[in-house]
């Protein structure tokens, strides 16, 4: 494994067509050394699907003794911000995954080298200045079934051709007014290759170029080339690339590139009550149907990181999904459980109490604290234990009592025994309600041979709660998040009419062990009982915030 990834990018590997096509390509000496890249475009954050193909392209790259180039296809600058450049960059190493020393790049450090490939196109007759409207263009552009027609300007001399470009450089036209177009034919059957534009005019602020260029590649003349002068072996796209590989190679053919990449196309990510549309996701930013693009709900690398989702949880969920050609979806809860799965084996465990109750026992003598002991993990004995304060008054949650429970609940009821978690067993003896009926406050008794949570004489209960002790309870905010769309297979065109209304529950009154307050662990925990949670940057002193990160069960049925 090379120092290009610092990720455990073993746990990626498996067998698929991609791996055994860089395998055969290797051995056969195709190829002497493996070039992958992760080319975003820097208009957005990273989402779930990019994690699959960094997971790929780096992993890959590892597997092999290669490089993978972390490449921005920094091509449009309208859309472009060095906010998510650095963003990207933050999200792919927080995946596990290390670049390397000079293997960053940008489209535009190309800028002038390809500006010059298509004077090349233009000096060889195959490409030409089209002053044709979008809108006539696309008309001209024929269907599927019908061919285009070419433009009235596709037989301009070379001299015009080449006065015009270097004009449109030179910024002397407004945006939309000229296009340059690869001169290939307008009949093929194929519509990416019915003359598609190779250069626009841009009157924008580049974030790395400045003002210096006024007209900038298209996304599908700088792909292929960016791909050439990195030297990448194997160019691994999404599948709505397919139909854009002829161009790629037309292209190739057609200039004087140092190598000749080949492009591979592999199935992208679909996943059930997600929609991981970049354009969807700008739109729910900018919307205000969430708070950012970290917000916990959203697909982002950011969000699930702000969720508590651990990088290893990711990585070993994109290796169970695999790389497949055909398209298809994956059920969310593999996701949960894949994160699940982890956090059971690595996170900490604290008891919080969401919806608060009342526990006064009575027995118990007033002003007496006294400390037990809690395991913070119980399958690991070298994350230690900790002190939990116990006193006379407590919390318990709300949903852990019923004053006349069905026949098949063992929490907490009138008359009835329970086991406290590392504590005794309690008794509840009465209730207290408001005006309004609504029990506020159990009053119950103790039995102190019970300490630990186990009775002397050998009586059983059939339930464990969990609890904190009332006045050294830490008040929080606990923010307890579902799926951000309500149905298995959100649509893109209306989503906003498939938002979960229930994709966000505010606890406001929620109770933690004090342990909560001074913790300085920034991953997700285990809430015995509850969930898994982390604590969320909006924590203030005095008033920590938590989201949940995934709960103990999938809770999708509830929106059914």
């Amino acid at each position: 494994m090379t120092d290009e990834s610092t990720a455990d990018t073993g746990s990626e590997a498996g067998r698929d067509f991609i791996r055994d096509i860089v395998a055969a390509d290797l051995e056969s000496g195709k190829h002497k050394s493996v070039v992958t890249r992760f080319p975003p475009e820097p208009n957005g954050y990273l989402h779930l699907g990019h994690a699959k193909s960094i997971c790929l392209n780096f992993g890959v790259a590892a597997e092999f003794g290669g490089r993978c180039n972390l490449r921005f296809d920094d091509t449009n600058p309208t859309k472009e911000e060095q906010e998510y450049i650095d963003a990207i960059q933050r999200d792919v190493r927080w995946l596990g995954f290390e670049w390397g020393e000079g293997n960053l790049h940008f489209a535009s450090d190309y800028f002038e080298q390809l500006y010059d490939w298509a004077v090349h196109l233009i000096r060889a007759g195959k490409a030409y200045v089209d002053d044709q409207s979008p809108e006539e263009m696309r008309i001209a552009r024929g269907t599927l079934t019908e061919p285009g027609k070419n433009s009235p300007f596709r037989d301009r001399s070379v001299e015009e051709n080449l006065d015009l470009f270097a004009r449109m450089r030179a910024g002397e036209f407004p945006n939309g007014a000229r296009v340059l177009r690869a001169k290939i034919d307008m009949a093929a059957g194929n519509i990416n290759l019915r003359d598609p534009v190779i250069y626009r005019i841009l009157h924008a602020h580049h974030p790395r170029t400045g003002e210096a260029w006024k007209i900038y590649p298209s996304y599908d003349f700088a792909h292929g080339q960016s791909d050439a002068i990195e030297h990448v072996t194997h160019s691994i796209c999404t599948l709505e690339f397919e139909d854009h590989r002829p161009l790629y190679d037309w292209c190739l053919d057609n200039l004087p590139v140092p190598s000749r990449p080949h492009q591979y196309e592999f199935a992208r990510l679909n996943m059930t009550y997600t929609l991981l549309s970049k354009r969807v996701l700008t739109e729910l930013v900018r919307g205000g149907h969430v708070t950012g693009w970290d917000d916990p709900r959203m697909p982002t690398l950011a969000g699930l990181q702000r969720r508590g989702i651990p990088a290893e949880a990711l990585r070993e969920f994109i290796k169970r999904i695999g790389v497949a050609k055909a398209n298809s979806t994956v059920d969310l809860s593999m996701f949960d459980f894949a994160v699940r799965e982890t956090l059971n084996r690595t996170a900490p465990r604290r008891m919080a109490v969401l919806r608060p109750l009342k526990v006064v026992i009575e027995n118990y003598p007033e002003g007496q604290v006294e400390q037990l002991e809690a395991v913070n993990h119980p399958d690991d004995a070298a994350l230690g234990t900790r002190q939990i304060p116990f006193s006379r008054e407590l919390y318990i949650e709300h949903e852990d009592f019923m004053e006349d429970p069905p026949k098949k609940f063992f929490r907490m009821a009138p008359g009835r025994e329970v086991r406290l978690r590392y504590g005794f067993f309690i008794t509840c003896k009465d209730v207290v309600k408001n005006d309004k009926g609504e029990v506020v406050e159990l009053r119950c008794t103790y039995d102190p041979e019970t300490r630990g949570g186990n009775a002397p004489d050998g009586r059983k209960v059939k339930a464990t709660i969990h609890w904190v002790s009332a006045s050294h309870a830490v008040p929080a905010e606990v923010r307890v998040y579902e799926q951000l769309f309500a149905t298995p297979t959100p649509e893109a065109s209306n989503f906003a009419e498939q938002i979960n209304p229930n994709s966000l529950e505010v606890l406001d009154g929620a109770m933690l062990e004090p342990a909560l307050a001074s913790d300085n662990y920034d991953g997700a925990m285990q809430f015995e009982r509850q969930g898994y949670f982390c604590r969320d940057k909006d924590s203030a002193p005095g008033k920590p915030v938590f989201n949940r990160t995934v709960g103990l069960r999938d809770s999708y049925a509830k929106l059914a």
